[in-house]
């Protein structure tokens, strides 16, 4: 591996240079405006593939976005990883929060900020760096495929039909993931469970138009305020989540993982100081950590309606809607929690107006076994890379794909995060630590040596997967909780 450090070091300027390069194209995939922009950051990848080596690097056509797929197979009898990602970007509202312009990447105190630094342009490319550094070195000891897609940050709408029609494409005997979070600074982590995630869109509607409130107020239904109570009966005092049988199939936590989890490194102090919380709040009987990686949550995400701009308008607005999430855990689905909410909302909203509840995205939850060998090659090679035994946790957001891999590929996936919880994803001045990015390239340069020295990088099916149900588990012989 030293021939192949030396050549991480000789080349660190052009590296944080590509990176710039890349971030400064705003591939918002969400916004019809850039479409241009998406197209031009999957020819850039495309290009970046084939300076790395691949002997494949193509981009296929989607109904919306594109798709790239690369490939180097050159280790005959080897094992093969796909590593995925995404190219695409959260918008960046508000604008005026951002210190720096957002596609203008700035280096500041050893982090470079811009949209998708961490979110995952930042974390994709250093498996690209990785695999230019073995075949640079003399060959790559095992077989890697890429998949970025242009369409994560909209819910890959046209992803799972890409992989069912290219599965022997994408064969593969391990996914690599890296679009996570250690868990602090300097703290390697390999992530063994995400949430999933129903994304909702309410729409109040009481009249054909807006209303004068002296002539009408008090003889019609105010959308705006009938949605505010529709809103609040969707979680309760204690801050569970009041939809009928919402609960039902959300697995207990094992005491085995709770006892690990407790053990973990964090402080509820310097956690909500990290981004200006006067303090924490949730449902309670659960720590921090269990609240956002093993409990499921609900969330407001955007509400509107009426007059909101400078001075008064007396107006009774004729709809208001809002956007709503919920992180779903094992053993809930995304189509079966947004049956109930729906069935919720309606039950609640008055005949006074009309209400209309459309699913946006969403996906299930994933969890694997701690212990799975493909984690363990996972951990050698972050310990080599940052010096000190990685940490297993979970991920409070959603990568539904993951679930997607396993159910159609049916492949262990290892999540390898080199962002932090402070990067500020979705929000104004994202960034990611240089040196992340750097021991993130060292650690997938590693990764492919330690599973190509394993043989194969396939384990037992049974120790892998998506979350189960617990009779599915039985069968299975094995249970995903940690124990």
């Amino acid at each position: 591996m030293s021939s192949i450090g030396g050549y991480l070091k000789r080349n660190k300027k052009r590296h944080l240079g590509e990176l710039a390069e890349l971030l400064s194209i705003p591939s918002v995939s969400t916004d019809p405006a850039h479409a241009a922009d998406v197209v031009r950051a999957a020819q850039w990848m495309q290009a970046r593939l084939q300076r790395a080596g691949c002997s494949t690097a193509e981009i296929h056509r989607t109904k919306r976005h594109p798709i790239v797929y690369g490939e180097w197979v050159g280790a005959a009898n080897r094992p093969t990883i796909l590593v995925y990602g995404h190219y695409d970007v959260q918008p960046v509202d508000p604008l005026e929060l951002w210190r720096t312009p957002p596609f203008e990447p700035t280096v500041r105190r050893g982090k470079i900020f811009a949209r998708g630094a961490s979110d995952d342009k930042g974390q994709v490319i250093t498996h690209i760096n990785a695999l230019e550094a073995h075949l640079q070195g003399g060959g790559c000891p095992l077989n890697v495929k890429f998949l970025i897609e242009g369409e994560e940050e909209i819910g890959s709408p046209n992803l799972e039909a890409f992989i069912k029609r290219n599965r022997k494409k994408l064969a593969c005997d391990a996914v690599v993931v890296s679009d996570t979070a250690m868990l602090a600074p300097d703290t390697p982590s390999i992530c063994y469970g995400l949430r999933g995630l129903t994304y909702a869109e309410i729409n109040v509607r009481g009249t054909a138009r807006d209303l004068h409130s002296g002539t009408f107020g008090g003889t019609v239904a105010n959308p705006a305020n009938t949605l505010s109570r529709m809103l609040a009966t969707l979680k309760d005092a204690r801050g569970r989540i009041a939809v009928a049988g919402f609960y039902e199939k959300v697995r207990p936590i094992a005491r085995a993982e709770r006892r690990r989890i407790a053990s973990l490194p964090h402080s509820d102090r310097e956690f909500a100081r990290s981004f200006g919380a006067p303090r924490l709040d949730g449902e309670s009987g659960y720590s921090t950590l269990e609240r956002i990686w093993c409990r499921p949550s609900l969330d407001v995400n955007g509400i509107w309606g009426g007059f909101s701009g400078e001075g008064a308008k007396t107006v009774i607005p004729a709809e208001a809607g809002a956007k709503v999430s919920m992180r779903l855990v094992p053993d809930q689905s995304d189509a079966e929690i947004f049956r109930k909410i729906k069935r919720h909302l309606t039950q609640v909203a008055p005949p006074s107006v009309q209400v209309s509840v459309r699913s946006l995205h969403g996906g299930d939850p994933w969890l694997t076994a701690p212990d799975h060998p493909v984690m363990a090659a996972g951990g050698r090679a972050l310990k080599r890379a940052f010096g000190r035994e990685a940490l297993l946790v979970r991920e409070g957001g959603s990568i539904p794909v993951v679930s997607t891999f396993d159910r159609l590929l049916k492949v262990p996936a290892l999540l390898l995060g080199f962002g932090l919880h402070d990067d500020n994803l979705h929000a104004p001045n994202e960034k990611m630590e240089l040196s992340n990015f750097y021991r993130g390239i060292e650690t997938s340069a590693y990764l492919m040596e330690e599973l190509a020295a394993d043989g194969t990088a396939e384990p037992p099916r049974r120790r892998s997967g998506p979350a189960k149900p617990a009779a599915r588990r039985a069968r299975r012989g094995r249970v995903y909780s940690g124990k």
